[in-house]
C-alpha cells in the first residue's frame, strides 16, 4: 500500500456568512464554475437529451405532462439562474441560500409545489483524498432538478439506465429519479468503504511484517475520513426515514418502497462505518503497543548489560584509585591502603576474577529467562 501520510488533502472551507446577514441570499463564489445543464425528457416510449444554455423557459418546458423531465445543473456562476429558479417555479429563497452554501448536511423540506432535498456525494481522488460534495433536489409533479457547484459525478449508472429504459425508471414519475439518484449516492458510500476497509486490512499486515510510524499517520487519515462519512450518513438515513414517513403526494408509495431499501443500505453503511473506525483504533493501539513492546525488549537488553557490568565496573573503579600500600618517597608503610596493588599477576588475578563474576551473572540471568 503506498504510503499517504506526506499527500494530504488540505481541508476545504466553506465561506460561512457573517452573523447578522439577511436570510435568502444566494452566494455565489468567485471561484464558482460556469452552469453546465442538462435537459432529461423521458416517458415509456422515448428519451432526449438536450443541452440548455440557461432556464429562461424551463417553466413553459416542464408544463408538458407528457413527459418526466431530469434538468441536471452543475456551477453556480450565474445570478440570473438562481433569479429564474425563484420567479418562475417559486422556489423559497431560503432554498437558494442553502444551494449555495454547499456546507449544508443532508435534509428533506416539504413545500406546497414542492420537495427540497440535499445529499453529499462521496468520492475519493487519485490520491484516496475524500471529496464531500453537496447534490441538491428540487422535486415537482413531474420534474426534478439537481445542482451541483462542482462537475464531478457519479450519476452515470442512472443515466444509463433511463437510456436503456429497463426497469421503471421512466415510467414511476419524477419522485423515482430522486431516489434512483440518492440511492447512487449511498451506494458509493459502500465502494468507498470498501477501499478503506482493504487499506486497513493491508495496515494490519504491515503491522506484523514491518511497524513503522507512517502505520499511524495512514491509519489516522482513515479514521478522520470515516468520522466525516459518519457526519454524512447518519443524517442520510434521517432524510431516508423522513421520506419513508413523508405526506407529500410528489414522493409516490410506489418510490416509498423502493425508499427503504435505500434507507437498509444507509443502516448497513453506518454499521460498516462503527466496524471501520473500531479496527481504525484497534491498529493505532496494536502499533503503539508493539512500539511500547519493542521498546521494553530494548531496555530489557541495557539493563541486562548494565547489570553484568556494574560489579566489573565497581571492581576497575575501586583499582583505579591507586593508593598505594607504601609511600614511594619515604617507604613507610600505610596499612589501611591497598595491598594487591604491586602484588605480582595483579592485573590477570583481577580480569580473571571479572570474568567469573560475568559468567555468573550470565548463567543467572539465563537460569531466570531473561534471555528469552
Amino acid at each position: 500500500m503506498s504510503t499517504r501520510s506526506h499527500s494530504r488533502k488540505k481541508r476545504e472551507r466553506y465561506t460561512l456568512p457573517k452573523a447578522g446577514s439577511s436570510p435568502g441570499q444566494v452566494y455565489i463564489d468567485e471561484n464558482s464554475l460556469k452552469p453546465v445543464i442538462t435537459l432529461h425528457q423521458y416517458n415509456d416510449k422515448s428519451y432526449e437529451v438536450k443541452k440548455l444554455e440557461n432556464i429562461d423557459h424551463i417553466s413553459q418546458i416542464i408544463a408538458d405532462k407528457n413527459f418526466t423531465f431530469w434538468i441536471d445543473i452543475k456551477g453556480f456562476n450565474s445570478i440570473q439562474l438562481f433569479d429564474t429558479l425563484s420567479n418562475d417555479l417559486h422556489v423559497n429563497r431560503l432554498i437558494l441560500e442553502d444551494i449555495t452554501r454547499t456546507y449544508q448536511r443532508p435534509k428533506l423540506e416539504e413545500y406546497d409545489n414542492y420537495v427540497f432535498a440535499i445529499s453529499r456525494m462521496l468520492l475519493l481522488d487519485d490520491d484516496k483524498n475524500l471529496a464531500n460534495e453537496q447534490v441538491s433536489f428540487i422535486l415537482t409533479d413531474n420534474a426534478l432538478f439537481t445542482l451541483q457547484d462542482k462537475y464531478s459525478d457519479c450519476m452515470a449508472p442512472v443515466r444509463h439506465r433511463l437510456e436503456v429504459g429497463k426497469g421503471n425508471i421512466r415510467i414511476a414519475g419524477s419522485s423515482y429519479i430522486m431516489y434512483a439518484l440518492m440511492d447512487i449516492i449511498v451506494d458509493t458510500y459502500f465502494e468507498v468503504l470498501g477501499v478503506w476497509s482493504e487499506e486497513l486490512d493491508q495496515i494490519e499486515d504491515r503491522l506484523f511484517e514491518h511497524p513503522d510510524k507512517s502505520i499511524m499517520f495512514d491509519t489516522q487519515l482513515i479514521k478522520r475520513h470515516l468520522i466525516s462519512m459518519r457526519r454524512v450518513a447518519w443524517p442520510e438515513r434521517d432524510k431516508l426515514n423522513d421520506m419513508l414517513r413523508s405526506d407529500s403526494p410528489l414522493i409516490t408509495d410506489q418510490t416509498k418502497l423502493y425508499i427503504r431499501d435505500a434507507y437498509d443500505h444507509c443502516i448497513q453503511i453506518i454499521d460498516i462505518i462503527e466496524s471501520l473506525k473500531e479496527i481504525s483504533a484497534s491498529n493505532i493501539d496494536m502499533y503503539l503497543s508493539l512500539i511500547s513492546n519493542r521498546m521494553n525488549e530494548i531496555m530489557k537488553v541495557l539493563t541486562i548489560m548494565s547489570s553484568i557490568f556494574i560489579p566489573l565496573t565497581f571492581i576497575a573503579g575501586v583499582y583505579g584509585m591507586n593508593f598505594s600500600r607504601q609511600d614511594p618517597v619515604t617507604n613507610k608503610v600505610m596499612p589501611y591502603n591497598m595491598p594487591e596493588l604491586y602484588s605480582p599477576h595483579g592485573y590477570l588475578y583481577a580480569m580473571l576474577v571479572m570474568l567469573v563474576i560475568a559468567v555468573f551473572e550470565v548463567i543467572y540471568f539465563w537460569r531466570k529467562g531473561w534471555f528469552k
